[in-house]
């Protein structure tokens, strides 16, 4: 399995009152059709398939974003890293769950 951050930001806010919200694109590829169907059925956020790659959203209150801190914004390259092996991580407890 293979887990690579490909867009992070901000989400628009739709009205005056919604809170900011952070958000950050994950695409996991490498897994076979069980998994992904497995991950669709269970996990919270945006969830797309293409071919057999899967796509998720995440949204994160602005201070719980990975990437929210000062010190992200100085080594973004590392902070990037991290976050895809803690999603590596996450992801292979969460499929030992469907066994």
């Amino acid at each position: 399995m293979e887990v690579k951050v490909k867009n992070y930001g901000l989400a628009e806010k739709l009205n005056e009152d919604d809170k900011e919200m952070a958000f950050v694109n994950y695409e996991i590829s490498g897994l076979d059709l069980d998994s992904i169907n497995f991950l669709k059925e269970n996990l919270e956020g945006e969830i797309k398939v293409e071919g057999s790659d899967l796509f998720i959203k995440i949204f994160y209150d602005e201070d719980m974003s990975p990437f929210h801190s000062e010190e992200s914004k100085l080594k973004i390259e590392d902070f990037i890293a991290r976050e895809e092996i803690e999603m590596k991580f996450f992801i292979s407890s969460f499929l030992e769950d469907k066994e």
